[in-house]
């Protein structure tokens, strides 16, 4: 009947004496690195680990077991107690000057081009006499109505198509109204615009 040993069920002291009986046994030396890493601290040295390895056939299961028990616990599960012990203390040790400190208004939104301060906010430090805080500043700002409007004269729309699409129709005084504008406006080009007024005027 053949005789085995549960290495599992051995306790330190009888490990120890089985690899002093069998000193080649690698399966237990094997299970006495795995127990002393797992218990850590001081108790054994790289040097216990590496005259082990020395018994067995694979020596990176040695380091291996030196490598997970230097890992550290960078799980998050106690990360609830850990905020709530946070909060705690700082509430604890919050002082009363910043527990007297009024809530603040709405936050405003600071938009790159715009104005810092609102109209209202000007008349709040405008003093008498002050010039610097005239409302036709706000004024000047405001959109024209009057600049929707299609009879106003605007170079914008002064150009050779409108001038040509007049022409077209048969309105020449419009057409020839623009091309004079584009004249002023273009004057490099002003022998080109006197020619089209030239023969806009021969066939009014």
């Amino acid at each position: 009947m053949e005789r085995h040993i549960d290495l599992k069920k051995l306790t330190l002291d009888e490990l120890a004496g089985v690899i002093n009986l069998y000193p080649w046994f690698g399966s237990a030396r094997k299970e006495l690195c795995r127990r002393m890493a797992d218990l850590g601290g001081d108790s054994w040295g790289k040097e216990q680990f590496a005259d082990a390895a020395m018994y067995l056939p694979d020596v990176r299961v040695i380091s291996g077991m030196l490598l997970s028990s230097m890992k550290e616990d960078c799980t998050d599960k106690d990360i609830s107690q850990v905020i709530r012990h946070y909060i705690s203390e700082r509430q604890e040790n919050r002082p009363e000057s910043e527990a007297a400190i009024p809530e603040k208004g709405p936050e405003r939104v600071r938009v790159a081009g715009g104005d810092y301060f609102s109209p209202q906010e000007y008349d709040s430090v405008r003093k008498e006499g002050d010039r610097l805080f005239s409302r036709s500043v706000f004024q000047s700002r405001l959109p024209d109505p009057a600049g929707d409007l299609p009879g106003r004269e605007d170079m914008d729309f002064c150009t050779e198509t409108l001038a040509g699409i007049y022409a077209e129709q048969g309105y020449y005084a419009q057409a020839i109204h623009i091309y004079e504008k584009l004249i002023l406006a273009y004057p490099e080009k002003n022998t080109y615009f006197a020619a089209l007024i030239e023969k806009l005027k021969t066939e009014d």
